[in-house]
């Protein structure tokens, strides 16, 4: 790997840890938020969707934003806007600015994924390499940091941590204005143009061209697996988002197991065992993501699919239950749930990748992300929403219904590819 490709990949990696830790810190908060504020699980279900539907919502206009504008720019101007809205967070007085926060955020975050992916293919040499490197990155940011801001709210309150977390966003901004790399690179080794000659900023992208491509990319097998995506994101966003305050109620105070520090201190005060549970939970998630790669490799993808969605059927129905038999059990139940809810994501790209063709593979993913990210993202509100009116078991039961509809829709797909291999490699009568 070139010192091109190495200032990119280091980019790109740093800018997708910071993009995930600042959406998985937002659960830490949330269990603040909770006491702090007089609201409840489901008007603040209802804001962190607003949030993350933008997230996703944003994929698709992003990817079109990255080809004229150029990836560095968007990326940085990501960064930009991501940092600004955990300021203006951090001066939150109530539900209502935390809500156009989170918005902002999401509009930021939301163009990084096209556009990070995007510079990594058009100028790196060695393609395979650095997407591996990216999505290591983004699984250090998914596993630590909510770990950084759990420890933060240690020493400093929720608005404090808000602003520390801006100063990566700086270093980073500050690393892409003073490093120099070609963001055409691969294409122009490869013969390609650069991006200049590549696009015409002068001409708007046709609409018409936008609709028939993505007529073309809606095949039924295609529509089957952005099922599988959207289950897969309404169970995520809505498992998550409430996590922390949920184990919160079954784990019993740290000092019935360890001495860490003096009860009667500031220290003790803020801390949350709820949090640590979650953070190791997001980091056994880290493998889950290996051995579903791996699997992706050796089996179909939506047998892997099936089973992955229907294990978490059963995790899930099962999780309460499990919670309430003790330290044990609820740390085996959050282990389980951490692995299989991470092992659907290889699992369900390579699925997109069977489904669509190469020419359109950038737009396929544009659609993942919207399924997963932005429709996905009523999973927060419809998690609050079940919390205010039911039992935790309840919203457990409920949220058991993703994951079951994703492994029918898994088995639809994998039994209509089956057939329709049969149908194409059965001889002329």
């Amino acid at each position: 790997m070139n010192d091109n490709s190495r200032s990119i990949v280091f980019f790109t990696g740093v800018s997708h840890a910071i993009v995930h830790t600042y959406e998985l810190s937002i659960p830490i908060l949330v269990a603040i938020w909770l006491v702090e504020f007089p609201v409840t699980t489901a008007t603040l279900g209802a804001v962190v969707s607003i949030g993350y539907g933008l997230f996703g919502i944003g994929a698709l206009p992003g990817g079109v934003l990255a080809d004229r504008l150029g990836s560095r720019t968007l990326i940085i101007g990501c960064l930009a806007g991501m940092g600004i809205s955990f300021l203006l967070l951090s001066l939150a007085p109530g539900v209502v600015t935390i809500a156009i926060a989170l918005a902002a955020w999401g509009i930021a975050a939301s163009v990084y994924h096209p556009s990070g992916l995007s510079l990594i293919s058009t100028g790196v040499d060695n393609r395979g390499s650095a997407f591996a490197y990216h999505g290591m990155a983004g699984n250090i940011g998914i596993a630590f940091g909510p770990l950084l801001t759990a420890l933060l709210l240690l020493t400093f309150d929720w608005r404090m941590v808000a602003r520390l977390l801006v100063i990566p966003t700086v270093v980073a901004i500050g690393y892409a204005l003073t490093t120099e790399f070609d963001e055409a690179a691969a294409v122009t080794a490869d013969g390609g143009t650069d991006r200049s000659e590549a696009v015409d900023d002068t001409e708007p992208m046709s609409l018409s061209t936008f609709l028939v491509d993505s007529r073309a990319l809606f095949t039924v097998g295609f529509a089957l697996a952005m099922a599988v995506v959207m289950m897969n994101g309404l169970f995520y966003r809505g498992m998550l988002t409430f996590l922390p305050d949920v184990l919160d109620q079954f784990l019993p105070p740290i000092t019935d197991y360890i001495q860490l520090f003096d009860p009667d201190s500031p220290i003790a005060e803020e801390f949350t065992l709820s949090s640590y549970v979650y953070v190791a939970l997001l980091t056994i998630g880290i493998g889950g993501q290996y051995v579903g790669g791996k699997v992706s490799d050796r089996i179909p993808s939506t047998t892997g699919l099936a089973v992955v969605f229907g294990s978490l059927v059963v995790v899930t129905v099962a999780f309460v239950p499990a919670a309430s038999g003790g330290l044990v059990t609820l740390l085996a139940a959050s282990g389980l749930l951490g692995f299989l809810l991470f092992a659907l994501q290889p699992l369900y790209q390579a699925t997109i990748a069977d489904h669509s063709p190469p020419g359109d593979r950038g737009l396929s993913y544009g659609y993942t992300y919207l399924m997963s990210f932005g429709i996905g993202a009523a999973g927060a509100a419809i998690a609050g929403f079940l919390l205010s009116v039911t039992t935790t078991d309840g919203t457990f039961l409920g949220l058991a219904v993703f994951p079951a509809l994703g492994s029918f829709f898994a088995i639809v797909l994998s039994r209509r590819g089956r057939s329709t291999h049969r149908t194409d490699s059965s001889p002329d009568t």
